[in-house]
């Protein structure tokens, strides 16, 4: 496993280390002549640097003082989605210039201009990261009314508010998650759910900017439950989050479920991926439903929108999820809708239902294109 690992990293660096030749090339080809001579070595340090800040920072924490590795993190994380944009980019105008020398359809001053074309592309996706940035932290609520053919006790319809894929760490900080509660609030909802990677890798921030205290300030009527992603596992700390989570009155359901008001049941898997860090996999969802009763609501909450027959066997009537973030940076949601048969919104099959949230916060660079963050508002009814 420690080999296959390390032919992994190696790979990843090797690719990654490529692109980012390729873009720094490039950047060399539009703008070394404005360089002053010899100055080249100075150009591909610091190029380097800003390509590799995002690594350096985040294995650096054991060895560098935390100052520097927030600002390596940070700057590398918004560097890694301008690196997606200018390779992309810088791909197309290879490939049109490629045509050009076949058809030569492109005028003559353009191409010995290699510096304003270089501009331009800058300017484009410094545009692009710009909007991006802007557009992650602007979550809309998003509505859903939602039919379930059972009876539910006393209760005609549920208020249910859900968020998915806080991310909570260094980028969606304290400020941000109080941003969050006081949104959640405002909807007066009767349960919230989170389905799944509440805190970020490093469970640091979330410690030492006391964030269980705001999660605290949650009051829905029945309630605030959460299942575990595969966040909270890659860190290695899922058991501190499992404390500190609990400690701010939020239950958490791992391969377990509870019946609420007597009037229907949570059902909270564990994280698919867990088995990776903790050694063991987690139950079948018919194990961890034993002894619910059919004829009310069944909710099951399963970070990650996978084999969804499992689900539909079971007599599950709702599952929430995340974890697809909707691709988060355009095209990668051509890639998540290959990968998942739902992988953003609604969906019912049958007697099953499943909304998927593309999620709060972000993952790596804090940019989204092609996905707006959300917090999703449902309105369930059900039959008297």
């Amino acid at each position: 496993m420690k080999v296959q690992f390390a032919i992994f990293i190696g790979v990843f660096i090797a690719i990654f280390g490529a692109v980012n030749y390729y873009i720094g090339l490039r950047g060399w080809q539009a703008f070394g002549r404005l360089i002053p001579y010899g100055y080249g070595k100075i150009y591909w340090l610091l190029f380097f640097l800003l390509a590799f800040s995002y690594l350096a920072g985040r294995l650096g924490e054991k060895y560098l003082p935390a100052a520097v590795c927030d600002g390596f993190t940070i700057v590398g994380s918004y560097w890694l989605a301008a690196m997606n944009y200018l390779f992309f980019t810088l791909i197309v105008i290879d490939l049109i210039r490629l045509a050009d020398r076949w058809l030569g359809f492109l005028p003559e001053g353009l191409k010995h201009h290699p510096a304003a074309a270089g501009l331009a592309v800058s300017l484009l996706v410094a545009g692009i990261i710009i909007y991006g940035a802007w557009n992650s932290r602007n979550p809309q609520l998003r509505h859903y009314e939602i039919d379930i053919a059972k009876p539910a006790g006393s209760l005609s319809q549920l208020h249910v508010v859900m968020v998915s894929d806080i991310h909570l760490g260094k980028i969606v900080n304290n400020g941000r998650l109080m941003n969050l509660v006081n949104r959640i609030n405002s909807q007066n909802p009767d349960l919230v759910l989170l389905p799944g990677d509440i805190i970020d890798e490093n469970i640091g921030p979330f410690v030492e900017q006391k964030m269980p205290d705001v999660l605290r300030m949650l009051k829905p009527k029945y309630g605030t439950y959460a299942v575990f992603g595969n966040h909270e596992y890659i860190g290695g700390h899922a058991e501190e989050a499992f404390h500190h989570l609990q400690e701010a009155g939020i239950t958490v359901l791992r391969d377990d479920y509870v019946k609420v008001d007597e009037s229907f049941y949570i059902v909270g898997r564990d994280e698919s991926a867990g088995g990776r860090y903790n050694g063991k996999g987690r139950q079948e969802l018919s194990v961890v439903m034993e002894g619910v009763d059919h004829s009310l609501p069944v909710i099951l909450m399963d970070h990650q929108p996978s084999h969804l027959e499992e689900g539909q066997e079971q007599g599950v009537d709702l599952q929430l999820s995340g974890h697809t973030h909707h691709g988060q940076l355009f095209p990668y949601n051509l890639i998540t809708q290959r990968i998942f048969e739902q992988d953003w919104g609604y969906l019912r099959k049958g007697d099953f239902q499943i909304i998927v949230s593309c999620g709060f916060g972000t993952w790596g660079p804090p940019i989204r294109i092609g996905s707006t963050p959300e917090i999703v508002d449902t309105t369930i009814h059900f039959q008297p």
